[in-house]
């Protein structure tokens, strides 16, 4: 089941969201943060993001046969951290809308996986609700790409941590699973 990879995996979506909530905390807090530390920090938490959700992909692999779509969204992810690093002298409108094409992609990505989670688990409502706000988030900085650097700066943080939240929220609902999964399975065992 597609819900085991990420129940099996909880402490993994649990982290990524720790780190995206540490990430727009320091925005918040450091709102004077050049565009180039931005750019170096979002690409590092995008990298690392990218790299999770890779592990829960090939972690689920043999188990499901849609481990693919988590896989995906894991390297848009480090596609986008690399990238980031690579060229870390883009222009702040160049930052913006590398942002939005990864936030839309990803959360595309977060949709469709809630989609085929929701006939497994209960609370596949967080995954969902990550995926639009990553969606709405992109298509704001589409929309807005004059917007002030300290604004995109605000955007970006009031994001990271609304999304941690949720990928936190998720992580504890399938962690719920995991456990409810495996008392029915010792209830079965010890039935027969």
């Amino acid at each position: 089941m597609f819900a085991n990879i990420l129940s099996r995996y909880w402490w993994m979506t649990l982290l990524r969201g720790v780190i995206w909530i540490a990430f727009g905390v320091m925005l918040f807090t450091q709102p004077g943060v050049s565009l180039a530390t931005l750019m170096l920090f979002f690409g590092a938490f995008v990298l690392a993001d990218g790299i999770g959700t890779v592990i829960t992909a090939f972690g689920g692999r043999g188990e499901h046969e849609n481990w693919w779509v988590l896989l995906l969204a894991g390297l848009a992810g480090i596609g986008v951290g690399l990238l980031t690093f690579y060229n870390p002298a883009i222009t702040a409108l160049t930052l913006q809308l590398l942002i939005a094409m990864w936030a839309v992609s990803t959360g595309l990505l977060q949709i469709v996986a809630a989609i085929r989670l929701r006939k497994e688990i209960q609370g596949e409502f967080w995954l969902v609700a990550a995926g639009l706000l990553s969606v709405a988030f992109g298509v704001l900085l589409v929309a807005r790409p004059v917007a002030g650097a300290l604004a995109v700066l605000w955007f970006i943080g009031g994001y990271a941590v609304v999304f941690g939240v949720t990928l936190i929220a998720l992580a504890l609902r399938v962690r719920g699973f995991a456990k409810r999964a495996g008392a029915a399975i010792k209830g079965q065992v010890r039935a027969a």
